[in-house]
């Protein structure tokens, strides 16, 4: 164990946490400071490290073909906690890495107690991390408290920027009806742990979707604070109704499309849009309504959606919510390697800095341990290539999208983002067939695609060196 002062973290969400193992494994002691149970948030419901609060879905883990599964297989080769917690805890999902949320969190609360350089302080912390603690990276996530907050504000001398997060519901399996739903992944697609019928599927002809719609614009939703009121949604995250608003057929070419399923029951009627579940935990006891994250109010929601066919008599586990994300204009205030400007001793990781998502909240934990570990020991790292999906979501969040005034005609305007091909350097050529042709279409699509990855891969290991075999042997 080397470094005599440990690094300090805030925050034992997933980015905090993984943050605090890559600082561990580099022998170095951490101390994760989390304020769960002595101050509980609005969507939390345990004491678990990493918990997930929103859905189970890691999405997909296609290495070669999705942006998200290149980050699952970077985050794997650099030995990542998360990614070990997500695998171990592994429930059918299709072509998607979906966990049971339980297992998981158990599993990374238990390796960062059991680790002997990790040290865990349950206390809020409600201001900047001290400056006799030296080194720190605040993880508070999307949740942070006000207090801490309105601390960052004062020190950037900038205005932290806030959307709109919302939960869907879990519906418990034996009140579904199966003589309306049935078992089937969209194509038949086998994931992880899957058998190509990994979800449940509820059908709606088009007199109940038209009926579903209406009752989803009129249900009476949650109000809104007044200084909540302006605050703009992320719109991969928009609330099921707030996306019927945007037009009647919004849903069934959205979470709602019907394409690549067959209702056994009546296999000769197309169905005009089928809600899908995904399992939830490993006993297969919850599912999760895929994409129906709402402002709703509770009994809204049971009126509503028990409208569905199959959910007639839905018990749920747990009804949908609302809360209020925070997130720094973090191309602005951060670094290169995530540190704040105003105040070189302290990083940033996870939601907070406007990353979004699980997975590219644990990423960008991930990168702020290790730059940490890195100028502990005087040997900064060097800038990840931007052709990698770890150093293509970093670019984004420390500079790469703005625009000037000029540019774009409007003032600047930082979004959250969830990792994707968008973010990448285009290919030096375009992708051709094994006789040289151009090609078009979805072959062009999928072949640019593994394109993009094998760079990915390849510009990894040589960023990674000497250390490739040896990490991702780990």
């Amino acid at each position: 164990m080397t470094g005599i002062d440990p690094i300090h973290i805030v925050g034992g969400g997933l980015a905090g946490s993984e943050a605090a193992w890559q600082i561990a494994e580099g022998g170095h002691r951490v101390v994760l400071h989390e304020m769960r149970p002595v101050r509980a948030t609005d969507a939390h419901q345990s004491q678990d490290l990493a918990e997930l609060v929103c859905s189970n879905s890691f999405r997909s883990d296609d290495a070669n073909g999705n942006a998200v599964g290149l980050l699952h297989q970077e985050m794997r080769t650099l030995g990542s906690l998360i990614m070990r917690a997500a695998d171990a805890n592994q429930v059918p999902a299709g072509g998607a890495l979906a966990v049971d949320r339980d297992g998981f969190a158990a599993a990374v609360t238990a390796a960062l107690e059991g680790h002997p350089n990790v040290t865990i302080v349950r206390e809020e912390v409600d201001g900047l991390p001290p400056a006799e603690w030296g080194d720190a990276i605040v993880a508070t996530g999307p949740l942070t408290s006000p207090a801490l907050a309105d601390a960052i504000a004062r020190v950037t001398g900038a205005d932290s920027l806030a959307f709109f997060d919302a939960i869907a519901p879990i519906v418990h399996r034996d009140s579904i009806d199966m003589d309306k739903a049935w078992f089937q992944s969209r194509y038949d697609k086998a994931g992880p742990g899957g058998t190509g019928a990994d979800y449940l599927n509820c059908p709606m002809n088009r007199e109940q979707y038209d009926a579903f719609i209406q009752a989803l614009i009129e249900g009476e939703k949650t109000s809104f604070k007044e200084w909540e009121a302006s605050t703009p949604y992320f719109d991969g995250c928009l609330p099921i109704e707030v996306m019927a608003e945007r037009g009647p057929e919004t849903l069934r070419h959205g979470p709602m499309k019907p394409v690549g399923l067959t209702n056994p029951h009546d296999p000769t009627v197309k169905a005009c849009a089928i809600v899908q579940l995904r399992q939830d935990n490993a006993l297969g006891t919850l599912y999760n309504m895929v994409g129906f994250q709402t402002k709703l109010k509770h009994a809204e929601q049971v009126r509503v959606f028990r409208t569905i066919p199959g959910l007639e008599n839905a018990e749920f586990a747990r009804l949908g919510g609302l809360h209020r994300n925070t997130y720094l204009d973090s191309p602005r205030l951060l670094d290169a390697t995530l540190r704040l400007k105003a105040a070189p001793r302290l990083r940033f990781a996870g939601q907070i800095t406007g990353c979004e998502g699980y997975v590219e909240s644990s990423a960008i934990g991930l990168m702020a341990g290790r730059f940490a570990v890195a100028d502990r020991a005087g040997t900064p790292l060097a800038p990840l290539p931007q052709t990698t999906a770890l150093g293509a979501l970093i670019a984004h969040i420390t500079g790469g999208h703005i625009l000037t005034e000029e540019e774009a005609g409007k003032p600047r305007s930082f979004q959250p983002m969830n990792v994707n091909f968008g973010l990448f350097p285009p290919l030096d050529h375009a992708p051709r067939n094994e006789t040289g042709k151009r090609l078009r279409g979805p072959e062009k699509a999928a072949l640019k695609r593994r394109a993009l990855t094998d760079r990915a891969r390849a510009d990894l290991a040589a960023w990674l060196g000497d250390d490739a075999p040896r990490v991702a042997a780990e």
